[in-house]
């Protein structure tokens, strides 16, 4: 690493570009929780890619993170060359709010393609006795760590029903593959979680001895006016959680997983990595469940950053820009 660094220094070049000029050019993808959506996606973009490594000389990994801040301000480091980031914390940074008020506007970030759709949810032990949001109060809850988009979520949430997570309950700051657990050993009353479906986070959270319910979020009117990233959304429960204590699907609200870069990658690079997933799309979508409503033209919306060069290349000569 001395070495490298020393190296960027005489050639006044950094570290993406050392190892561009290498045979084969290595870039990561930042992703979330092994139990998320996020890993597994991650995971099946650098496999397509990968099997192609020869004609490209990429060579693509996964890094499992803290999440969407995190992937944001790591793409925007060069730490990470690619990043899978909520719809709302990639509007939220090109904007240079929420968490990047102090930073302003991450003008580098560049949108790829969105993917799934995500849904904002609660669960919560049957035993405790919560039904909606009101019955929170002086429970244990999870809101998320530090950095992961689902925590604004949870907390845009609450306080669009009149809640404060600093003064109503007790709130837990947990990463996301925490949670399950706690929530099965009786730690935990409830959990947020944002994240597409079928997930092995609920899938956990619900299969055990404890019987856990999706509690519905509504009263969520002001929240939908407020941010355009927002929409209405239902929870598939009977579908993807049979063991769940719920006889029908939940009412919520949800985003969009995009995948994000930085305008100093390559254009080649992220090219290539478009041309992988949409030549191959049947294949891709087939590759996770959450994946099974996408199209190629849903995979353009939801985008709030500039898109990058290298994927409007790819979209122009495809006919779908």
């Amino acid at each position: 690493m001395a070495l490298v660094f020393g190296l960027s220094l005489l050639t006044g070049v950094g570290p993406f570009e050392q190892k561009a000029h290498a045979k084969t050019v290595f870039v990561t993808i930042g992703t979330g929780g092994i139990t998320g959506v996020y890993y597994p996606t991650g995971g099946a973009i650098a496999k397509m890619v990968n099997k192609k490594r020869k004609e490209y000389g990429i060579r693509a990994t996964v890094e499992s993170t803290g999440g969407s801040v995190f992937n944001v301000n790591a793409v925007m480091t060069g730490d990470l060359e690619f990043g899978i980031v909520q719809s709302d914390r990639q509007y939220q940074a090109i904007k240079g709010i929420a968490n990047w008020e102090d930073k302003g506007p991450q003008k580098d970030l560049r949108a790829v393609f969105s993917i799934h759709p995500e849904t904002v949810d609660l669960i919560a032990g049957v035993d405790t006795g919560i039904n909606g949001l009101q019955d929170l109060k002086d429970k244990r809850i999870n809101i998320g760590n530090v950095g992961s988009g689902y925590r604004k979520n949870a907390i845009d949430a609450l306080l669009a029903n009149g809640l404060d997570y600093e003064k109503d309950f007790h709130a837990e700051s947990l990463k996301a593959a925490e949670a399950p657990g706690l929530i099965q050993d009786g730690r935990l009353d409830a959990a947020f979680y944002t994240v597409g479906h079928p997930s092995g986070y609920y899938k956990e959270a619900t299969s055990g001895k404890r019987k856990v319910k999706f509690i519905p979020i509504t009263n969520i009117e002001s929240l939908l006016t407020k941010y355009p990233y927002y929409a209405k959304a239902v929870t598939r429960v009977t579908e993807f959680y049979p063991a769940a204590a719920n006889d029908k699907d939940v009412p919520t609200f949800g985003v969009k997983a995009t995948f994000v870069t930085s305008i100093k990658v390559p254009e080649n690079v992220v090219y290539a990595i478009v041309k992988e997933v949409f030549d191959n799309f049947e294949a891709f979508k087939k590759l996770h469940p959450a994946y099974g409503g996408l199209t190629k033209k849903n995979m353009l919306e939801g985008l709030s950053a500039p898109l990058h060069p290298g994927a409007v290349k790819y979209y122009k000569e495809a006919g779908l820009m």
